[in-house]
Parts: C-alpha cells; structure tokens; sequence
C-alpha cells in the first residue's frame, strides 16, 4: 500500500509540475522584476507582465536566420522539462543534474547555430558558466547520497531529519551558483538583459518569435526546479520542515535579486575562479564531514 501511495505522489509531483510549473515561473519572473523595480525605487511592471510578452512573443511570425536554432531550442524546452520532471516525481537526482547539462548544451549549440558574433560570444560563456556551476550540481548529488544513503528524492524527503543540517557547506554553494542558473548579477555574462551592453542579447540575440518564448518558458519551468532544489535541503518526514524550506526558498530568492541589484557583472576569468574555489571550499569539506561521521 505504502508503494502505491508512492507511486501517486510521484505521478502527482510530476503532474503538478507540468501543469503549474509555468504559472509559478511566470510569477516568479513578475515578482523578481516587480522586487527589482521597488530596490530601484521604480514602480516597476504588472506582475503578470511576464505573461504578456510571452503571449505576445507567440503571436509573432516566427524569423529565424538557420532553422537548426528552433530545434535546439525545442531540445532545450524538453530536457529542461524531464528534469523538472523527474525531479517532481522524485527520482534519480544523479539523473535530474545529468538530464539539466544537456538542457544547458542544446541552448549553447542554438546560439552556436546563429551566424551573429554576439550570440556565439554569449554561447562560449554560458559554456563557461556551465564549466562552473556544473562540479557544485554533482556535489549536491552526492552530498544527498552520503547523508541519506540514496540518490532516490522518495527517499531523501522521508529522511528524519533535515538535510540542511548535515549539509551547510554544500547549501551554500548551491546557493552561490544559483547567481549563476537565475542569471543574476555578477555572473550574468552569458545574456544581456539591457540593450546598451556589449552582449546585447548574448545567447537570445537572434531568437524571437516563439523561439524566444520557448526559451522564456523554459526558463520558468527551471527556476520552479531549482527552488524546489533548494526546498530538497529542508523537506523531511516531519511535515513543518516543508514550511521551513518554502521560507528559505523566498529568503534565496529575495537576497539573490539584492546581489543582482547590488553588483555590476564581472569577467568569467574571475566567475569561474571565484565559483570553484567557494564551491570546491564548502563542498569538499562538506563532504569530508558526511564521509567522516558517517
């Protein structure tokens, strides 16, 4: 009976995370530039304003300079569904981490695909980008398996108590790349968000249409995935947990918008150093802490 009420949760996380997904991202997204826009003491947009240019975009004639950059923005949108997918249904999180790189390189070899400088630049350094945040993704993996035993997310979340405690070096360097995956100041070096910078629109230069908007998309569908990442810390049999990490998700997201209104962007020489050397920092002595008192 306890496999198959596990086996509806599973299918039900995944259903709700298909359904939903994009309506928290959209309003994640609304949030963040509404937050923004206070931070700069502007009025800023609607809060649905995601939604608007998103249906706007999907109104629009599709251009495209070669046709091969809509296939790889699709494969894109797919793997970044599968591993939010997969994640929801409480699966493999060794194969959530693995199925989001390749989420990552069919984005680069759609910018790769385009015949603009700007966008190819934008695609050598969201290569780079992927270069320093991957190696902390498989430190979470693992640190999950040496604290619970599994790589299972069914049986992370039953673990008794949270994993948070037993992992807050290994937290905190999910936190610190998370810059990095919600695109946010100082390691926005990949995409432009303003039209006067040299990238101009970096990797989505020459993507319109509903091109872009399957990009837009599943960039909501992502940032949902990597909140409930970071809610995976918290989450554990007892059922207030949850209320705790919903909290810390808000408090991530919150001080992720400050830093990005706080720090101009840097170069990646400096991004890749100073994610390594953090990540590696707390990871690997994290990690010797779970191997040692294990």
């Amino acid at each position: 009976m306890s496999d198959f009420s596990d086996y509806i949760a599973s299918g039900l996380g995944a259903l709700l995370f298909l359904v939903l997904g994009p309506v928290l991202g959209g309003l994640i997204h609304g949030l963040d530039r509404k937050i923004s826009a206070r931070m700069q003491r502007r009025v800023g947009p609607p809060l649905f304003q995601p939604f608007y240019d998103f249906f706007k975009l999907w109104s629009k004639q599709p251009i495209a300079i070669n046709k091969a950059e809509g296939f790889y923005v699709l494969g894109f949108l797919i793997f970044v569904l599968l591993s939010g997918t997969f994640f929801f249904a409480r699966g493999d999180i060794l194969l959530v981490v693995f199925t989001l790189t390749m989420a990552s390189v069919c984005l680069i070899i759609a910018a790769y695909a385009s015949a603009s400088p700007y966008a190819q630049v934008g695609a050598e350094r969201e290569l780079v980008q992927t270069m320093a945040y991957e190696p902390m993704l498989l430190m979470v993996a693992l640190g999950f398996y040496l604290s619970c035993g599994s790589f299972n997310i069914g049986d992370i979340m039953k673990s008794e108590t949270m994993n948070f405690i037993r992992m807050p070096g290994i937290f905190l360097g999910l936190c610190f790349i998370l810059l990095i995956k919600f695109r946010k100041s100082p390691f926005d070096i990949s995409m432009s968000h303003e039209a006067h910078q040299e990238l101009i629109g970096g990797v989505k230069t020459e993507l319109s249409g509903r091109t872009l908007g399957m990009v837009e998309l599943a960039e909501w569908y992502e940032d949902v995935f990597l909140l409930g990442l970071v809610l995976l810390f918290f989450v554990s049999a007892d059922w207030w947990t949850t209320i705790i990490g919903l909290f810390v998700c808000f408090l991530t997201f919150f001080l992720d918008i400050l830093v990005d209104n706080s720090c101009g962007r840097i170069k990646w020489e400096r991004m890749l150093a100073s994610t390594w050397l953090f990540s590696f920092l707390m990871g690997f002595i994290n990690v010797a802490f779970l191997m040692y008192f294990k």
